[in-house]
């Protein structure tokens, strides 16, 4: 995926005025992923978004434990100034259903299994991650 057809899509699905908001949002986003992704799914992940994204997933921001979906939303609202965890939330869901599109259901259902329980709510995808389907 491109860099503008990922900013454009961020910026459509957040409802964000500017580009540079829905850069903002896509950046502090992905950096808390990233701390929380590891190994062959990260790589995968991060060769299917744009290169400016995929070193931020690549180098993320350090996290001491895993975050639970509550803590990761308020944690993105710590990062954006004048973010509210009601307008981070809604960050979050932009970002995440976007790069959900870039990354295929397999790998999305992959980065799920890695992550504590509540993040399909997140990734606007509810239930259980199921398991991969093999369409890598």
């Amino acid at each position: 995926m491109s860099w503008s057809a990922f900013l454009d899509a961020v910026q459509e699905r957040g409802d964000y005025r500017t580009p540079h908001e829905a850069e903002r949002a896509a950046r502090t986003v992905l950096a808390l992923l990233g701390a929380h992704l590891v190994g062959e799914e990260r790589a995968e992940l991060a060769a299917k978004l744009p290169e400016t994204f995929a070193l931020i997933l690549l180098n993320p921001l350090q996290a001491a434990e895993p975050l639970t979906p509550e803590r990761f939303v308020r944690a993105t609202a710590a990062w954006i100034e004048g973010a509210t965890e009601r307008t981070a939330l809604w960050d979050v869901g932009a970002v995440l259903s976007v790069m959900t599109d870039a990354a295929g259901e397999d790998l999305t259902r992959r980065l799920l299994l890695q992550l504590p329980p509540g993040y399909d709510l997140l990734f606007g995808h509810p239930g259980p991650p199921g398991p991969p389907t093999g369409d890598r």
